[in-house]
């Protein structure tokens, strides 16, 4: 394990953007089952070993050819794919799409270092080798005004398939939990993250809900004053004292801090 303050990788008819038709109600730790297909954006990144694939990360479908997702997710020895419409694992549901990601269509951002996490840009893009088909069950997601910063403990919903508690087992049905922001001011104070946190990061939780290791790349979902879901957050890390620890809020990459780099990068590969 690394040691406190090291950061741990948390790796293991569509009715518009934001606007889910399955409305959520308003495991990752401490969570609560999912309603079915009420986050239409998740998506499970998944890589091929021993002849089959095997969920590690989460992301969020944010245009029908692309996923936006962390970078520590990605590793260039690995072929990965993307599978959209899917609520539990552990079942065949017909509502899932499962689309391969060329290795030359994965972009991760240009200053992200993996050795340190905690020098921000963990976000990634994938070009996915055919467009999602849109539905009920697939939508896009819906993404912050560059520069957005929410307000100290604004109600955000981080949602995937990691860990039910720290080195404890995955689920096989999409998890919910209540995670407010809390804001830099708070998250850096000596004895929560102790300046650890840039200004392009974002903290929420810090209780007794948090993500955890297969979390990573997927979003935390805000919802805006016009009721759409908003992908606030991509999942980066947790502490090493666990991934509940008390003061030790779940950090995201601050989605509204990379607008600029994440339009470039798809325009750049159309």
């Amino acid at each position: 394990m690394l040691t406190l303050l090291v950061p741990v990788l948390l790796v293991a008819g569509a009715s518009g953007r934001g606007l889910p038709v399955y409305s959520p109600n308003a495991r990752v730790v401490n969570g609560e089952d999912a309603v079915p297909y009420s986050w239409p954006w998740q998506i499970s990144l998944q890589y091929e070993k021993d002849g089959a694939f095997h969920h590690t990360c989460g992301g969020s479908l944010i245009a029908p050819n692309w996923v936006m997702t962390a970078a520590h997710c990605i590793s260039k020895s690995r072929t990965y794919k993307v599978v959209l419409g899917e609520y539990d694992m552990s079942k065949e549901e017909r509502s899932e799409q499962h689309i391969p990601v060329n290795s030359d269509d994965i972009f991760v951002h240009p200053r992200w270092l993996s050795i340190c996490a905690p020098c921000g840009n963990d976000i990634a893009l994938m070009k996915l080798s055919r467009s999602a088909e849109l539905s009920d069950k697939v939508q896009l997601a819906c993404l912050p005004p560059a520069g957005e910063i929410l307000p100290n403990d604004y109600p955000c919903y981080i949602t995937g398939w990691g860990r039910l508690s720290t080195g404890g087992p995955l689920p096989s049905i999409l998890q919910q939990a209540l995670l407010p922001v809390v804001d830099n001011e708070h998250c850096n104070q000596p004895d929560w993250w102790g300046g650890v946190i840039a200004k392009s990061m974002v903290c929420a939780g810090g209780d007794i809900r948090a993500g955890c290791n297969g979390d990573s790349g997927g979003p935390l979902n805000c919802q805006a004053t016009d009721e759409k879901w908003c992908v606030h957050g991509i999942a980066s890390f947790v502490s090493s004292l666990g991934c509940n620890a008390l003061k030790k809020p779940t950090v995201f990459t601050r989605v509204s801090n990379f607008n600029a780099w994440i339009e470039e990068t798809m325009a750049k590969h159309p």
